[in-house]
């Protein structure tokens, strides 16, 4: 007898994909700020170098190769903000004065506008150094936020400082692990003559009394060259060799609560160490506006000064430029 084919058709169900969520910190669950750092308008190349160099200060938490086009608009950016969760852009550009840096949270603002009046690259920051230090993982976590004479009790200032705040990931103090703990952003105001110096730093802690010899034997695990040594002593004790952290005063060093590396142990006093990196720059807030690069005038340093004016024309033809490019 013939064999009957099971005609019962076969259900396929299909899978649920659930929505991406935004990065969440695991110890404060509060949402990770993500930013975009791009230019509007044409930018020399120095200036091209700062976008790169603020985007790798903004790691991890950034977008590093960001693919810019002259049609894109500041809504194309804002479009692609949302699903990827990014809540702010740091906006560079220039006009025929200076160059200006705005730092915005989306997607409603508020904006806050900078003239840059100095800057310095990482790269020209590295070569004024002997020696330099700039590994690869310094960037696997975001730099540490301080913010300096930023107290005064005006608005404006309070604003700047919730924005820069806002714009790194919040630590608790209770939990956060100090290998994490490997760059410094420090702003700090002037109120003499209003301008903010912006730096970037590496962290490093050598310990107390341990001469650079024995560090570097510690960390590399390399068996030194003894050769013109009488005595095993003399590669410790060797004159011109001493520990780099004997002079720090007791206000750098600090007491660890755990082990940090081969050579910082847990209870035992360490130097803080902190070598710039870049970018360096001096701002002066001249703006804030209430909404995303529009909106009232919250704050205004020039008023109706002619260069207040010269740079909003600019910045609005550059946005109405590249609105009409992607029509």
């Amino acid at each position: 007898m013939a064999r009957i084919p099971n005609k019962k058709r076969k259900m396929f169900v299909k899978p649920i994909v659930k929505k991406k969520q935004a990065n969440v910190d695991h110890i404060t669950g509060d949402k990770i700020p993500k930013s975009f750092v791009f230019a509007r308008g044409k930018l020399p190349g120095s200036l091209r170098q700062l976008q790169m160099d603020l985007r790798k200060l903004m790691l991890p938490y950034t977008a590093l190769k960001l693919k810019e086009k002259k049609r894109n608009n500041l809504k194309d950016f804002l479009n692609v903000a949302g699903p990827m969760g990014v809540s702010h852009f740091l906006i560079l550009s220039k006009t025929e004065t200076a160059p200006y840096l705005r730092v915005a949270r989306t997607p409603q603002g508020p904006t806050l506008t900078f003239k840059i009046h100095e800057y310095s690259l990482a790269a020209d920051v590295a070569q004024s150094q002997l020696r330099p230090r700039c590994p690869q993982d310094l960037f696997k976590n975001a730099p540490l936020i301080v913010l300096s004479g930023f107290g005064s009790g005006e608005q404006h200032l309070k604003l700047t400082t919730v924005m820069f705040q806002k714009i790194f990931p919040a630590i608790d103090i209770n939990t956060v692990k100090l290998s994490s703990c490997q760059r410094i952003v420090l702003l700090n105001y002037n109120k003499d003559t209003k301008l903010i110096d912006f730096r970037h730093y590496s962290i490093k802690l050598q310990p107390v009394g341990v001469s650079r010899r024995l560090r570097k034997f510690v960390q590399n695990r390399q068996v030194p060259d003894l050769r013109n040594l009488q005595d095993v002593s003399d590669f410790v004790t060797k004159a011109g060799y001493g520990s780099e952290s004997e002079g720090d005063d007791e206000a750098a060093t600090v007491t660890l609560a755990n082990d940090l590396g081969r050579v910082n142990k847990a209870s035992t006093k360490s130097a803080v160490k902190l070598q710039e990196i870049g970018p360096r720059m001096v701002l002066q807030l001249v703006k804030i506006e209430e909404g995303l690069c529009s909106g009232d005038v919250i704050f205004s340093e020039y008023g109706t000064a002619s260069e207040q004016r010269q740079e909003t024309n600019q910045n609005n033809e550059e946005d109405a430029g590249d609105d009409e490019d992607s029509d």
